[in-house]
């Protein structure tokens, strides 16, 4: 699976999986999950080495102040359902208009890197957070490489399905210890 991922990115083409059993699709969702989130927690350690290391502020970041201001009901629903959905719309779903197209690989790449790095709007911007950007949104640019794989390879409701476990395994935790009460710090 790593490889074929790894050969997609290297030279993204619009290349449908002509296996259409859900359990095979779902098997292939569940392992771009794992890598999502392996990749995820890789580049979140390496990030907060950094932090620690250089002494750096990186301000608040929209989590916390989403926290503060919303239920943990509309949270939960804000990042399992409506973000998946608009993203998944905006930055995926104009790859089918360019499909058959030599430059079809650049259209990957530009969605890719616009969804990464409009993720930098999650934390207060500053010139440590800009100069730092490329670094602080490497998990949404691996995301976002992984989203795209999946919505060329079965179509844009997995990329969407995909989207949501992910945004549901990362803030599922946060939600229920909210609702518990359990102080997150």
């Amino acid at each position: 699976m790593l490889q074929e991922i790894w050969q997609f990115i290297k030279n993204p083409t619009y290349q449908e999986d002509e296996n259409r059993d859900p359990k095979h699709r779902l098997t292939i969702l569940l392992q771009l999950l794992l890598i999502a989130l392996i990749i995820s927690i890789l580049l979140g350690a390496t990030i907060g080495l950094i932090k620690t290391t250089f002494s750096l502020d990186f301000g608040g970041h929209a989590i916390e102040s989403a926290l503060e201001k919303f239920s943990p009901w509309f949270l939960a629903f804000a990042a399992v359902v409506l973000a998946p959905l608009l993203e998944e719309f905006i930055f995926r779903g104009p790859m089918i208009f360019f499909k058959d197209k030599p430059y079809f690989n650049y259209i990957f790449y530009g969605l890719t890197l616009v969804f990464g790095f409009y993720h930098i709007s999650n934390f207060e911007i500053s010139r440590t957070i800009l100069f730092l950007s490329p670094v602080l949104v490497a998990p949404q640019i691996s995301l976002g490489a992984l989203l795209g794989f999946i919505r060329v390879r079965f179509g844009l409701r997995w990329a969407i399905a995909l989207h949501a476990v992910y945004n549901l395994m990362l803030v599922g935790p946060i939600v229920i210890m909210q609702l518990l009460d359990i102080s997150l710090e």
